[in-house]
């Protein structure tokens, strides 16, 4: 079973061409929130970071690709991070960049081929999400998926002069 190639997308790992998309993606100030950004990266960072992209998430706990359409259009990023090997678990994180590609069923279908990656290869026993408030897409997203929200940590995120709520969601391999 090929668990990084779906039907309309498929998820690669990061290669150095990817980076002028990943500088205006990390750059780009209207998702600092979502990241927890609050400076931008130069390309020199970046370029370091594509250089040791090739390492093992057992290294580095983490692990970014590329979600891609059959035609070579990259339209954004699925993480793993915070790799507990000990525990079998890690975060995960999402991003389709462009508006058009929202709502297109590109992100159900990465988070899908993650999940099936992460439980079948990794063997992990669970996956968990942090999402603030306000950001029902990307609730309804993992829901679907067999997430539930498990917890709250109350006004955790400082963004435009408020603090918004952060919820806690898991998806336990049974």
């Amino acid at each position: 079973m090929e668990t990084l190639k779906g039907s309309r997308i498929y998820l690669r790992a990061l290669e150095p061409e990817d980076l002028s998309y990943l500088h205006k993606i990390e750059n780009d100030e209207r998702i600092w929130e979502l990241s927890n950004t609050q400076t931008p990266y130069s390309q020199y960072i970046l370029k370091q970071y594509l250089a040791n992209a090739y390492k093992d998430i057992y290294e580095v706990k983490q692990l970014r690709l590329i979600i891609s359409n059959y035609e070579g259009t990259s339209l954004g990023m699925i993480d793993l991070f915070d790799f507990d090997f000990k525990n079998s678990r890690a975060g995960v994180g999402i991003l389709l960049y462009g508006q058009e590609d929202r709502q297109q069923g590109y992100g159900k279908e990465a988070l899908q081929l993650l999940i099936a990656y992460s439980f079948t290869h990794l063997n992990l026993h669970q996956l968990y999400c942090n999402i603030t408030e306000g950001n029902e897409a990307s609730i309804k997203l993992f829901t679907n998926q067999g997430f539930e929200k498990v917890g709250a940590k109350k006004d955790w995120i400082y963004s435009n002069r408020t603090y918004k709520h952060e919820y806690l969601f898991q998806l336990i391999n049974t």
